[in-house]
């Protein structure tokens, strides 16, 4: 039987909120199964998974540190050998510490990179190997507009979602003869707990559509890179911002 999104399991870090679940929820819709994460949201994520399962689809609650590099290999490892390799990833969990640069504290600049950055090889080292034996699969990257073109206020996060985007780029170089492709997205202002009233007013004024994406449109980019129709997209990088 050959593969369709009904046979395909993705996983998606950081899912049990803003983007991360959006994404989720959208997958199952498009009839794959979910591999759902959490640091320590588990009963949110416990929700998403409800909810990926009242749609039709399978999901399993995966719940380790993304710093973690141990017990992420533990976990990921662990679950690639009970269930086998998975059709795509999707690194979306992240966080944000913004200050100047001058009044940052040395664990805004080190926790932003762990999670952010460090996350990429933690997360992505255990499941290739799964994923190069059967010679297909797509990676998504979860960067940001900070990474593209920085922004005040965010060096320690525009640091780390840039080197997401250099990392993707050069996985995608090493796994295109196999069938895997790599792409990030960069989603701009999105309305989601983690903006602030403060933050959307600042940044509004600066987006041509004149106001804040939703989850759901960030969503809808991932859903398409993960699909049969973007096998030929590889090594990019696609903003969700607005025009931001």
């Amino acid at each position: 039987m050959s593969e369709t999104a009904s046979t395909r399991t993705v996983l998606v870090t950081g899912s049990s909120r803003g983007i991360g679940r959006a994404v989720a929820l959208s997958l199952a819709d498009a009839g794959y199964d979910v591999v759902v994460h959490c640091r320590a949201s588990r009963e949110q994520a416990e929700d998403v998974c409800r909810e990926i399962e009242a749609k039709g689809r399978k999901a399993r609650l995966l719940t380790f540190d993304v710093t973690d590099r141990q017990a992420a290999r533990e976990a990921l490892e662990a679950d690639c050998e009970a269930h086998g390799a998975y059709w795509g990833v999707v690194l979306n969990a992240g966080i944000h510490r913004d200050a100047p640069l001058v009044g940052l504290e040395d664990d805004d600049w080190d926790s932003v990179l762990k999670t952010d950055l460090d996350a990429f090889y933690n997360v992505l080292k255990p499941v290739l190997l799964p994923l190069c034996r059967k010679r297909r699969g797509r990676i998504v990257v979860m960067s940001s507009v900070s990474g593209l073109y920085g922004t005040r206020g965010q060096t320690n996060y525009s640091a780390a979602k840039a080197g997401l985007i250099g990392a993707a780029k050069a996985l995608a170089m090493e796994l295109a003869s196999r069938g895997i492709t790599v792409n990030a997205v960069a989603p701009g202002l999105i309305d989601t707990s983690m903006v602030s009233d403060e933050e959307r007013e600042r940044i509004l004024p600066f987006i041509p559509m004149r106001r804040a994406g939703r989850p759901e449109e960030v969503a809808a980019v991932v859903r398409f890179l993960l699909s049969d129709d973007a096998s030929y997209i590889t090594r990019s990088v696609i903003p969700v911002s607005g025009g931001l």
